[in-house]
């Protein structure tokens, strides 16, 4: 740790610029966000869209929606 706190203080003003400058001037291309990001979100989107689907329509889940109108009450039974 000490070397390198030693090196970071050891820079000057004039190599701080020349470093911003090299840096300023890197062209770098798209990086996989970039070229792929927009694919992969549709492409997560689609799957769920697909699975949930079948899911809810196929798979015979009972979802329990409202027990309103499909529970009818027993008769006591007095022992």
């Amino acid at each position: 740790m000490v070397p390198l706190s030693r090196s970071l203080l050891s820079l000057t003003g004039r190599s701080i610029r020349q470093i911003a400058t090299r840096q300023a001037h890197h062209k770098t291309g798209p990086n996989f966000h970039d070229k792929y990001g927009n694919a992969v979100l549709l492409g997560g989107l689609t799957f769920c869209i697909v699975v949930w689907s079948y899911v809810s329509t196929q798979t015979g889940i009972t979802w329990n929606l409202s027990p309103i109108g499909k529970i009818t009450p027993q008769k006591w039974r007095e022992d």
